[in-house]
């Protein structure tokens, strides 16, 4: 008797055009991983991959290579059925500390995101 296992995705994942733009721009295999913790944490709750930065910034983190990548996002739950989480822009990580310049980019594109939706 075959068992299925039936996996729900808990979110989904919309890339603005700064954060595909960022992707575009790596090697195939960093692109492959990040897209591979993405659908991973859809399924899971792993806070290595998925880190809260602030009140409404969230960060989906990956390590390839000795490389730090990051992708910024937030929460979109304005619809009772659909939770969406938006990756505003991405960085390669030189060192520990988040720039403000990039938690300023990401709450800048929020905004815009919730302006033009509304």
């Amino acid at each position: 008797m075959t068992k299925f296992i039936v996996v729900t995705e808990k979110f989904k994942v919309q890339f603005l055009e700064e954060a595909a733009d960022f992707l575009d721009t790596l090697d195939i295999k960093a692109r492959a991983k990040i897209i591979y913790n993405i659908r991973k944490d859809q399924v899971t709750s792993d806070k290595d991959l998925f880190k809260k930065l602030t009140e409404d910034l969230w960060e989906f983190r990956t390590l390839f290579n000795k490389t730090h990548y990051r992708l910024f996002a937030f929460w979109d739950k304005s619809e009772k059925t659909n939770t969406i989480v938006i990756a505003t822009h991405g960085l390669i990580k030189k060192t520990d500390k988040t720039p403000h310049a990039d938690l300023d980019k990401a709450l800048r594109l929020m905004k815009i995101y919730f302006e033009q939706k509304n």
